[in-house]
Parts: structure tokens; C-alpha cells; sequence
């Protein structure tokens, strides 16, 4: 065997080594799923969204909910007996309205019970999602978002201030046209959250709420922390299962060259016994 012949070997290792690496990550992701599922008797559902990385000029790229999550979503709910609980993992920094209104309505429409797990963080698309649960079980930090619709790089709540504020003569036909649209995105949006919480709240309460997401109250970045949530009316506990937890660290995000954070992955308390 040739310098050559050991060059190639190298090589084709190499180059497979991502691929299997995947593989066993993908494997390990599926037996902790069974485990999970057959825990708490439910069906487990992820609706997982990292930052990727283009294979070629390294831009990140990130990753919303689309009509192929709303796609997978819809059959696996479909897959799901009646009776069975659905448990659905959301992490996401939201994505197209139509696809994640048809997730929630999905879900809402499941007869038996409907939980939302938040380990990190759910805003807009994903807080829309999980408005439909029974029950959003979040982290100490983690949050949801309003859900008020963003029109291109404009929020829609902005447009129609702009409108507002200023002579109809003064606006051009461009913004007349957007705010016109913002208005209706709006009004759809408020129906949209009145509709997913209304079985569970009064029709007052469900509608101060529906309004408060949809209508611009905040930056579409907000952050709304349990106890904010649960002062909105969010069916939020704080009771986050470990194994839940454990499932997202089998959702790395991909690897750069300098890590920019790290630490040692164990359990760390402070030893009373030490003097």
C-alpha cells in the first residue's frame, strides 16, 4: 500500500466522518423520543429550529417555521390516536403565519391533551403554536414573543402608525398599499389568538389577550417571561421535565472553528462537607 492508497483512505474516512457522526446523533435522538413517549405515555413532537451554516461562504442562515414544518406537524398529529396526549417540543424564532396557524389549529382540535414545551425560547410563529396546548411548560428563563405580523422588514402595527400620523397627501401609494395589508394582517391575527384561547378563557380575558399579542404593544422581539405570561393568561406552569432538556442537547448547533461558549457538561453544587 502506497503513500497514495493511504492519502485516499484518509480522505474517504474523512469525508464520511460528518455523515456517520449525524447518523449516531440522529439514532441516539430517536431512542430518547421512544423513551420520552413511552415516559409520559404521549406522542412526542419537535419542532426544532438551529442556525445553520452555508456549506460554501459560511453566512449564517437562519432556519422559520414553513409549510413543510405545518406539513410534518399536521401528519404526525394525524398519526395520533384520539386519545393519545400530544407533547410538542418548540424552539424557534417563529416563521410564516399560515404555516404555524395551521399547526395550532391542528393541535387545539386534538381531543385529548395538548402540552408545549418551551426549553429556550418560542417567539411569534412558535408562541402562536403554543397557544393551542392545554399547557406551556417553561424554564425559569425561558420566553415566548407577541405574535403581531411583520409585513417584509416592517411591523405591521408601525405601518399603520406612519398612516396615521401623517397627511394622506404626504403618504405614497407603496405605504398606503402596505398599510392597508397591516390592517388586515392584524385584524386576522387577533382573530387568529382570540379563536386558539377562547375555549379557556373568558371572551373578555381571551380578547384583552388576543389584542395585547397582535396589536404592537411591544417590539416583535419582546421577551415574555413566565410570570409575565402567566399574568397575560397563558396556561403556563414551570415544571420542566430533565428529560426534556436532555433531548435538546441532542440538537447541537454546528460546530464553528472557536467555540463561543464553553464549559465542562456534568452537574456542579457546592460540597457543604469542605471546611
Amino acid at each position: 500500500m502506497g503513500i497514495m492508497d493511504l492519502f485516499w483512505i484518509f480522505f474517504m474516512v474523512a469525508a464520511l466522518q460528518p455523515y456517520f457522526r449525524q447518523r449516531m446523533l440522529e439514532a441516539a435522538r430517536a431512542r430518547l423520543i421512544a423513551k420520552i413517549e413511552k415516559d409520559h405515555n404521549s406522542r412526542v413532537i419537535l419542532l426544532v429550529h438551529r442556525q445553520e451554516t452555508m456549506s460554501l461562504l459560511g453566512f449564517p442562515l437562519m432556519r422559520y417555521i414553513d409549510i413543510h414544518d405545518s406539513e410534518e406537524v399536521i401528519r404526525a398529529i394525524h398519526l395520533t390516536g384520539r386519545d393519545v396526549p400530544i407533547d410538542i417540543v418548540i424552539h424557534t424564532p417563529g416563521g410564516l403565519v399560515l404555516a404555524a396557524l395551521q399547526i395550532a389549529r391542528a393541535l387545539a382540535n386534538h381531543p385529548a391533551k395538548v402540552r408545549a414545551f418551551i426549553p429556550h425560547h418560542a417567539m411569534s410563529g412558535g408562541t402562536l403554536i403554543a397557544l393551542a396546548a392545554d399547557e406551556i411548560v417553561m424554564c425559569e428563563h425561558s420566553v415566548l414573543g407577541p405574535v403581531d405580523p411583520q409585513l417584509g422588514q416592517f411591523p405591521a402595527a408601525s405601518l399603520l402608525k406612519v398612516v396615521e400620523e401623517k397627511p394622506v397627501a404626504e403618504v405614497d401609494d407603496q405605504t398606503l398599499i402596505l398599510a392597508d395589508q397591516a390592517r388586515k394582517a392584524i385584524s386576522q391575527v387577533e382573530e387568529a389568538v382570540f379563536e386558539l384561547v377562547s375555549p379557556r378563557l373568558p371572551e373578555d380575558k381571551a380578547r384583552e389577550l388576543a389584542r395585547t399579542l397582535s396589536t404592537g404593544r411591544w417590539t416583535h422581539d419582546y421577551p415574555i417571561r413566565p410570570k409575565e405570561a402567566k399574568e397575560l393568561g397563558f396556561p403556563v406552569s414551570t415544571d420542566m421535565p430533565e428529560d426534556i432538556l436532555l433531548l435538546m442537547q441532542h440538537f447541537p448547533q454546528p460546530v464553528q472553528k472557536v467555540p463561543t461558549v464553553e464549559y465542562l457538561p456534568i452537574k456542579r453544587f457546592r460540597n457543604k462537607d469542605r471546611t
